[in-house]
């Protein structure tokens, strides 16, 4: 089970609104339920109400309408050094006159907790996040990804009942970025908090996140795990900001129970399943890139295929992106793994090629 099945809301925000006035609605009527032990990434780009939604959590900004729980206590008017509640800013926020072990006791010490107790948390910090032999360096003498783990050693030292996370790993290059996601998601799963992170990093969010939600606009658009979310995208904003998309637009010519078939134009979808529609409606079809596969002969027996032009190819390594060009200048965009190391059969630019996929590869999309 996950923890979105097996435990309870620990979190629960309920019609939401933060409204700054002069037709500025930031978050319009957010309800989530947030569940303990859980991963949960608010995803979306700049100005989504994202930021504002999870300040609204940590206490800095007061809801206009709605309310927020934890564990059923009513964090309204509760200031944000009273709530049971930390959180690791992008920037980490870390004191530089201090060293790492002050720190991460910065926050016991000024709660008051015993020297005996604080040295026995901080060491169990440092070991958690493998740093007890930098203890005694200062920040700037640290790597970046190094900083990141003392800044989580120091909001998991008061153990929280949640944790905020405002764009965990922005400040780190791709590759260290890539290294500590799953280092950041082992060490917030060792210690069981509830975590609530904001990220415009689709991969951060599909990487770490157990859940995730999808917000344009102050709204929430879908809220699934990332495979949910990826797979089977509920409107086309969400298809198309989840990863590459072929979006394509067209109208039902079949509708049967188990089969629909849908008319774009420069080509005909096949889709193995049916959908709640009638014939001559208007829809969209997403295809993703990997989804398709590439010969430069025509295939027999696919119900899904489509002539073009191979137009431009990008060679990344462990896969290629294909440009094909199809009738009337439409472009189809095509991912294919190199399985091998010199593919012979592959299409090069300016070549024909065919492009086929199965009938369970598509989402069709109403709104």
């Amino acid at each position: 089970m996950t923890p979105a099945t097996a435990a309870p809301a620990t979190l629960q925000i309920r019609d939401v609104v933060k409204d700054f006035g002069g037709g500025s609605v930031a978050v319009n009527h957010v309800s989530l339920d947030i569940h303990k032990g859980e991963i949960f990434a608010l995803l979306g780009s700049s100005g989504c109400g994202k930021t504002t939604l999870l300040r609204m959590l940590a206490g800095f900004e007061i809801p206009t309408q709605g309310s927020i729980l934890l564990d059923g206590q009513d964090l309204a008017g509760l200031p944000p050094y009273l709530r049971p509640i930390n959180m690791m800013f992008q920037s980490y926020a870390l004191f530089p006159h201090l060293t790492v072990w002050d720190n991460i006791a910065f926050g016991l010490k000024r709660d008051g907790m015993p020297k005996e107790r604080i040295a026995e948390r901080v060491e169990a910090m440092l070991k958690l996040v493998q740093l007890p032999k930098y203890a005694k360096r200062k920040p700037h003498q640290l790597s970046g990804g190094q900083q990141q783990r003392v800044a989580l050693a120091r909001s998991l030292a008061k153990r929280p009942q949640l944790m905020l996370l405002d764009e965990p790993l922005g400040a780190l290059d791709k590759k260290l970025r890539e290294e500590t996601q799953i280092e950041l998601v082992n060490i917030i799963h060792e210690v069981g908090v509830t975590c609530v992170m904001v990220t415009h990093d689709q991969e951060e969010a599909m990487t770490m996140a157990t859940r995730i939600a999808v917000m344009s606009e102050g709204k929430i658009l879908q809220v699934g795990a990332p495979a949910e979310i990826y797979e089977t995208p509920a409107t086309r904003f969400v298809a198309d900001f989840i990863g590459n998309v072929n979006m394509m637009e067209g109208t039902v010519a079949v509708d049967e129970p188990d089969m629909v078939e849908i008319d774009c134009g420069y080509c005909r979808h096949r889709v193995g399943h049916g959908i709640t529609g009638t014939v001559g409606m208007e829809v969209s079809v997403a295809l993703r890139p990997e989804k398709i596969r590439l010969s430069r002969t025509k295939p027999e027996g696919q119900v899904n295929q489509v002539q073009g032009t191979v137009r431009d190819r990008s060679y990344f390594g462990s896969f290629t992106v294909y440009n094909l060009e199809l009738a009337g200048g439409r472009r189809l965009k095509v991912s294919e793994s190199n399985v091998e190391r010199h593919r012979e059969d592959a299409p090069a630019e300016g070549q024909v090629a065919w492009a086929t996929w199965p009938d369970t590869a598509q989402v069709v999309l109403t709104q």
